[in-house]
């Protein structure tokens, strides 16, 4: 086994950069955004979505829904609802 791991480190980066970045955000409300925003931001990327193409989508349309139709935006069903789409223009 290797002695050094850069793969994981590099991946991990960014979190551990993050909290010490974190620790000073203000308000505990602004913290809690803050880690919600990070875990939306994170949820795409893991699905191999574009956290920005998600978050424009989702804010534009958000106004216009309702309660039940939220779960319809999630990462997951975003994603499945993308893949949807993209499979109907190959067609």
């Amino acid at each position: 086994m290797e002695i050094d791991n850069n793969l994981v480190e590099n991946a991990i980066r960014p979190t551990a950069i993050g909290k010490k970045n974190w620790l000073f955000i203000g308000q505990a409300e602004a913290g809690e955004r803050s880690a919600i925003i990070y875990t939306v931001i994170e949820s795409c990327r893991r699905r191999g979505l574009n956290p920005y193409a998600y978050l424009k989508d989702v804010l534009t349309r958000l106004p216009n829904m309702t309660n039940k139709q939220i779960p319809e935006v999630t990462p997951q069903a975003w994603a499945k609802t993308q893949r949807s789409l993209q499979r109907q223009a190959t067609s």
